[in-house]
C-alpha cells in the first residue's frame, strides 16, 4: 500500500496500481468482471487526468481537470464499496486499505478545488 510521503502524482500511480493487483485476484463472473474492468478505467484516469492538470493551460483548466480527478475517485469508491457488499474481494484487508486511501485522496482533491476556487474569484 501507499507510503504517506509520497507526492500526490505517486499516490494516485500507487492507488492505480493496487487497484490493478486486486482486480486480478477477482473471480471470473460477469459482475467481477463487469465491475473490475470499470474500476481499473477510473482509478487509472484519475492519475492520468492528474497529469495533465500537472500541465495546465490556467486556473480555470487546472479546476476543471481536478475536478475530473475527483469524479472518477469517487466513481472508484462507489465501485469498491458495492464489490465489497457483495463480497466479490476476497482480501478484506487490503480492500479496507484502498477504501481508506481512496477517501484520503478525495478528501485532498476536494481540498485542493476549494483553493483553486478561492484563486478564480
Amino acid at each position: 500500500m501507499v507510503n504517506r510521503k509520497y507526492d500526490l502524482e505517486e499516490r494516485l500511480i500507487q492507488f492505480a496500481i493496487d487497484v490493478i493487483v486486486i482486480s486480478d485476484k477477482l473471480n471470473g463472473s460477469f459482475s467481477s468482471q463487469h465491475l473490475s474492468k470499470q474500476l481499473i478505467r477510473s482509478a487509472t484516469s484519475s492519475a492520468l487526468n492528474y497529469g495533465e492538470a500537472q500541465s495546465a493551460e490556467s486556473t480555470k483548466d487546472f479546476l476543471h481537470k481536478m475536478k475530473i480527478c475527483l469524479k472518477e475517485l469517487r466513481e472508484s469508491l462507489v465501485n469498491l464499496k458495492i464489490q465489497k457488499g457483495a463480497n466479490l474481494v476476497n482480501n478484506l484487508e487490503r480492500l479496507e486499505l484502498l477504501l481508506k486511501e481512496n477517501n484520503e485522496l478525495i478528501a485532498i482533491f476536494v481540498a485542493s478545488i476549494k483553493t483553486s476556487r478561492s484563486k478564480i474569484k
